[in-house]
């Protein structure tokens, strides 16, 4: 008979534990890679580079069909993921430069990045790897809602080497930096700051937390080590051969992270997005020298673009307690919705000022929710702009293109087959939709970063007296 009731406590004690673990604010992981083609997952149709874990949590969580960026390139697209609202609201619209002594080369003071909302909501919050959103200590990720950095405050980085005697401009080879100091990393980038963050989650398992995960693979340079580059021999281009390799270490990275969550007794309640920054750079007029490798069939364009090829991304989110395997989402989400999932999800304020926009995508996965999460998409890149309806139908001026253009994605996927011609009401439509968005906006705030640069050494050569320069 004591058997029997022993047996019967431990019975209950592991159902209330088991919905005591269900019931729990969940843990948030964003993992983003840099520069990554659509196309280079196995979960996307990628059959010559291996991603086991990518494809792994994709097929069990739900994959975004129509998955963006919010921007073309770097900066300005995790300036939206960060702050949770499209970028253009405080004019950053450019790649920062790298600058430690400017306080305005980086994301607005103003602007309440979501890592703090959650920390305001009980989170502990952890950034690793690239940050790109200023160097100065106004941006450090430390002031901006972080309770722990490990990685470069720049916008890429060597992947094997530091050395403090080169000139810094960009800060490839500058040391990381861990929380407020220097720091060196061991070996392979993408590899340590994989180990770090698997590290992070064994050290705040206790309590819910925030990891932002922002990798710089596989953003040039195209670097990987030896004996991976060496298991894509079947790869005939070189590039792409060293592309796959970057790609592969950082999914087993990935994976290194997921051990580190099961290991941790956290993995079923914890919530997972992984998504690019933006679309792979592609060879223009015939040169290959901005190529890094990528693929991103079957669309149009690459990084720069507004065309689907610098936007679409490989985007899904994973949760076991929440998301049933194999779910897929139709309609187009981006890179805001993230933010607003994980404030509603942490029970935190997404309407203290400045509001966050985007959606909170777990209803429309979880099909609580029915119907698309966004009427339309915006994105603005200087001159050019796009925008995208619910029903796929995109208006978009691009830098390749000559005059606005229309076409239906559900249809024309490579976003060959102009329509405007042929529907002029629905191009009207888009564009007043645009235009009413784009009434929000501010002009940008800071020039490129090859424009500051410029200019900075242009201040250098004026402001020493002639006769008196350092001879080389």
């Amino acid at each position: 008979m004591k058997t029997k009731i022993l047996l019967f406590t431990l019975t209950i004690i592991g159902i209330t534990f088991g919905h005591a673990q269900k019931n729990k604010k969940p843990n948030i992981i964003v993992f983003m890679a840099d520069d990554m083609g659509y196309a280079d997952t196995g979960f996307t149709g990628a059959t010559d580079i291996q991603t086991p874990n990518l494809d792994n949590l994709a097929k069990n969580g739900a994959f975004f069909k129509q998955g963006y960026a919010n921007h073309a390139y770097c900066g300005p697209s995790r300036a939206a993921l960060l702050s949770g609202r499209y970028q253009h609201r405080f004019g950053f619209e450019t790649n920062p430069a790298y600058d430690p002594a400017n306080p305005h080369m980086g994301i607005d003071v103003g602007e309440k990045l979501f890592p703090k909302r959650l920390q305001e909501a009980g989170y502990k919050t952890g950034a690793i790897g690239k940050w790109h959103l200023g160097a100065a200590a106004e941006f450090h990720p430390l002031n901006r809602g972080f309770d722990y950095f490990y990685g470069f405050l720049g916008g890429g980085h060597d992947y094997f080497r530091i050395d403090g005697t080169k000139k810094v401009w960009e800060a490839y080879l500058q040391p990381l930096v861990r929380n407020k100091r220097a720091d060196n990393f061991e070996g392979y980038l993408t590899t340590a700051l994989s180990n770090d963050a698997a590290q992070f989650v064994k050290d705040n398992k206790e309590n819910p937390f925030f990891l932002y995960v922002a990798y710089n693979a596989p953003h040039m340079p195209l670097q990987a080590p030896k004996e991976d580059i060496a298991r894509y021999a079947h790869i005939k281009d070189n590039k792409r051969r060293v592309y796959a390799a970057m790609v592969d270490v950082m999914d087993r990275g990935i994976g290194t992270v997921i051990q580190s969550l099961k290991d941790s007794g956290i993995y079923e309640n914890t919530l997972i997005f992984f998504l690019s920054d933006n679309g792979g750079p592609q060879s223009k007029g015939g040169s290959t020298k901005g190529w890094n490798g990528s693929d991103n069939q079957p669309f149009r364009g690459g990084k720069g673009n507004l065309y689907d090829g610098g936007v679409h991304v490989p985007f899904f989110a994973s949760w076991p307690n929440k998301i049933k395997p194999g779910t897929v989402v139709n309609y187009p989400v981006n890179s805001l919705d993230i933010g607003r999932t994980a404030v509603a999800l942490a029970g935190g304020d997404a309407t203290a000022a400045p509001a966050m926009e985007g959606v909170n995508l777990i209803p429309y996965v979880t099909g609580e929710a029915q119907g698309a999460p966004h009427d339309y998409i915006y994105w603005k890149s200087g001159n050019k702009w796009a925008v995208l309806a619910a029903d796929g139908t995109k208006h978009v001026l691009d830098r390749d293109s000559k005059k606005p253009e229309l076409f239906y994605l559900p249809k024309d996927v490579s976003e060959q087959n102009d329509i405007s011609s042929k529907n002029p009401s629905k191009a009207k439509e888009l564009k007043a939709k645009w235009t009413t968005w784009n009434k929000d906006n501010i002009s940008p705030q800071m020039i490129n970063y090859k424009g500051y640069h410029k200019l900075r050494d242009q201040f250098y050569e004026t402001a020493v007296p002639k006769g008196t320069k350092n001879k080389k």
